[in-house]
């Protein structure tokens, strides 16, 4: 019995020396021995297989396709004032210049069941489904018995992920997060010299390249001569908290974002000894005119490092990048935009943080094939002159979608957890009246008829008529009825007219005016 123990010890003693050897130390000075790539090529390579066998099988049978980009519903790519004119072509054009139409409620009812079946929002939510299985059957929902050959390699490939790489990436990840916690805690008892935001820097950059590699990251960077320098602020799209962990890699950041309890809580306060992170309570006011002050008070010291801010404020599933919060746009500070965009392929990266807690989180990431993802620092941007905040946030986001191949929303990330506010509803109300103005105007500048009344203008001959008096809207009795008495006025008949002129206006109207 002794003798198993000692072995046991042995192996372990072994396990740990190779960790320490081919993993932690590479991953502490930046370099890599090929142990990831080559992992690589072989989970490649044994996806494409799995594909193929895949589409041999089902020749007759459409796989299914992700709902992100081809959902139950095929929406028209249109604005609203396009649209109700598509309809308002199939009805008859109204002869008093219509500026409302009944056919417009179509427009509305249509938009209004998409939206119940299938809306933009909610789907950012939740985990996108692939167009080819992954052998990760939390990828497809529809996963079923295909072939002998592809459910043995599914097997092992479970065995693989929860017997060998989870193992593995628990231990390193665990290493990770506490030097993190320890490194950062004495880092915190230093003065407050060169030497400390030194080590601050060095001490998070090894622990979040160990962190990494417990997740088997494969991160490719591109344009590194836009990174984002001291001074600055670095705004990024959110997907999952490891997103900290992947910038984090190529540099260090001061990080604002919303206090966390649980692990999360814990780094958090670890880390604030160390590095001057901004963590608020979002709900608190007084939190956030404190934070607006201190983000100031941060970039204009340009010897402290870049803020790193996510203003999405909440995770989104990687296909879009939803409204940018105002609040870091305010400051009038230098932006360095950076794209996040991960690869499906090998494991989901969003934390639907409703469903998951931090933990059952990890868990998940460890337990997938890898994390693969592409970065992308764009060149620094500026508030430009009559640009408010609101305007320079989606200038921003519309850049930071475009170069991720991301959807590019209007919505509201916090619609995650919060109603739709009346502010959105109002501006759809809005862009609907403003249209009916505009189509009022065009309708009066037509030379078809008089706005006022919504009379068409006689022709010549009928102008030269005598229409009678304009206020009473009266034809004018002949000459031989208007010498006849007609009784006192009391009796609310006209009095007998003693003599008759005409008179022509200036509008071409003839009007008769009476003298007794």
């Amino acid at each position: 019995m002794e003798d198993f123990w000692a072995v046991v010890l042995a192996g372990l003693k072994v396990w740990v020396y190779l960790i320490v050897a081919l993993l932690m130390v590479p991953a502490m000075f930046g370099f890599s021995l090929g142990i990831s790539e080559t992992y690589m090529k072989i989970l490649i390579k044994t996806l494409e297989w799995a594909t193929l066998r895949i589409q041999t099988v089902n020749t007759e049978q459409q796989i299914l396709k992700s709902p992100s980009f081809n959902g139950l519903i095929q929406r028209e790519e249109g604005s609203m004032e396009k649209e109700l004119g598509e309809l308002r072509r199939s009805r008859p054009k109204s002869p008093l210049g219509g500026d409302f139409s009944l056919s417009d409620c179509f427009y509305f009812y249509r938009r209004g069941v998409e939206d119940i079946v299938e809306d933009e929002v909610t789907q950012r939510f939740s985990s996108e489904e692939l167009v080819w299985w992954n052998l990760l059957t939390r990828t497809n929902y529809d996963f079923h018995y295909i072939s002998l050959k592809l459910t043995m390699v599914w097997v092992l490939g479970v065995f693989v992920r929860y017997c060998i790489l989870a193992p593995l990436r628990i231990m390193l990840a665990s290493i990770g997060l506490t030097w993190l916690v320890i490194g950062t805690t004495i880092v915190g008892f230093l003065p407050e010299w060169r030497l400390k935001s030194w080590l601050s820097e060095w001490v998070h950059v090894m622990c979040y390249r160990i962190c990494a590699r417990g997740l088997s990251a494969t991160i490719h960077y591109h344009n590194k001569e836009n990174r984002p320098r001291k001074g600055g602020i670095c705004v990024a799209n959110h997907t999952s908290p490891i997103d900290v962990v992947i910038l984090c890699n190529d540099g260090c950041y001061a990080m604002v974002g919303q206090s966390h309890g649980g692990l999360m809580g814990v780094l958090q306060r670890a880390m604030a000894k160390a590095c001057p992170h901004i963590w608020f309570e979002r709900a608190d006011m007084k939190d956030r005119h404190l934070v607006a002050k201190r983000l100031r008070d941060h970039v204009n010291d340009k010897t402290k490092l870049p803020i790193l801010i996510f203003p999405e404020g909440t995770c989104i599933n990687n296909t879009s990048v939803m409204m940018f919060k105002k609040g870091s746009f305010e400051i009038g500070a230098t932006i360095y935009p950076v794209a996040i965009k991960y690869d499906p392929q090998f494991g989901d990266a969003f934390w639907n943080s409703a469903k998951y807690n931090m933990v059952s989180y990890l868990l998940r990431m460890m337990t997938s094939w890898a994390i693969v993802c592409d970065v992308w620092y764009l060149p620094a941007m500026h508030q430009q002159e009559g640009e408010d905040a609101v305007q320079f946030a989606n200038r921003v986001k519309s850049a930071i979608a475009h170069q991720g191949g991301l959807l590019d929303l209007c919505w509201d990330g916090g619609l995650k957890r919060a109603k739709v506010k009346d502010t959105f509803k109002e501006q759809q109300q809005k862009m609907y009246s403003n249209m009916l103005v505009r189509d009022q105007q065009e309708t009066r500048r037509r030379p078809t008829g008089d706005y006022k009344t919504h009379r068409r203008l006689q022709d010549p001959q009928e102008i030269t008529r005598p229409t009678g008096d304009h206020k009473t809207h009266r034809r004018p009795q002949d000459p031989p009825e208007t010498t006849r008495p007609t009784g006192d006025h009391k009796t609310h008949r006209r009095p007998q007219c003693l003599k008759k002129e005409k008179c022509t206006t200036g509008s071409g109207h003839i009007t008769l005016r009476f003298d007794h």
